[in-house]
């Protein structure tokens, strides 16, 4: 058991529906010192479950007992052992390599590790303009609305202390889940600190993501926390992780 396996248990949270010909290239990213890998499959049609069984024998399987991303995140979440729990995506757009930052992030203090593709040594092969130009609009009134100092709202590798779940109290099903924990954790006055991340391409297959319909969900769960959140306190303040 190496340093960073032996400071805390970590769980990676793996949300799949019709991955198979991904998941190669993703679980071989992963590096060997995580403790726990959990595939949450959304009924895949494809040999998704049968190809991650295959490549990592102590894989958990959770099958999704609805839709959406947000759904299969949080019955990944409720299913994890871990001290630590990391999100990724199955599709190879997030590079497992990476978990490292957001693990050392974690055990250097912060309460949850946010990544960020627009901070030094941050970017994307995949974000058009459009999409980044809703992100930004996104953010940026995030963090007039709740105080915070966000660079990039609506991206999926995070990754945070699994004792926190309680007060992260997530109740969403789709795309906007991201929005939802991240102003969740502001509110709860969790420190977060932001992991620079590279997105890269999806690999094989056609995303999920449309940007007009889920940049509006986005849109309402902000302004629905907004208005029966409580206030953000000092904690919240955002630091670049180092």
């Amino acid at each position: 058991m190496n340093e960073q396996s032996s400071a805390a248990c970590v769980s990676v949270i793996v949300p799949a529906m019709n991955e198979a010909d991904n998941l190669p290239h993703v679980f071989a990213t992963l590096p060997d010192w995580i403790d726990e890998v959990i595939l949450v499959d959304g009924n895949s049609a494809d040999d998704t479950v049968a190809v991650a069984r295959r490549l990592r024998p102590d894989l958990r399987v959770v099958v999704q007992t609805r839709r959406g991303k947000g759904n299969a995140l949080i019955e990944g979440f409720q299913a994890a052992t871990g001290d630590i729990i990391v999100m990724i995506d199955a599709d190879g757009s997030t590079d497992g390599r990476e978990i490292r930052a957001f693990v050392d992030t974690l055990l250097a203090g912060a309460d949850f590790a946010k990544g960020s593709r627009y901070t030094p040594g941050g970017g994307s092969d995949d974000l058009s303009p459009w999409r980044s130009l809703g992100n930004k609009v996104l953010t940026g009134l995030t963090n007039v609305l709740f105080g915070t100092r966000y660079t990039d709202l609506c991206y999926g590798y995070n990754a945070f202390w699994a004792r926190h779940l309680e007060a992260l109290d997530l109740d969403c099903d789709g795309f906007e889940i991201e929005t939802l924990m991240n102003i969740r954790a502001a509110q709860a006055g969790l420190l977060i600190s932001e992991v620079p991340s590279h997105e890269r391409c999806r690999i094989h297959g056609t995303s999920n993501l449309n940007a007009v319909r889920d940049g509006w969900r986005v849109l309402k769960t902000i302004v629905r926390e907004r208005a029966h959140g409580p206030a953000t306190t000092p904690q919240t303040q955002v630091a670049l992780a180092k």
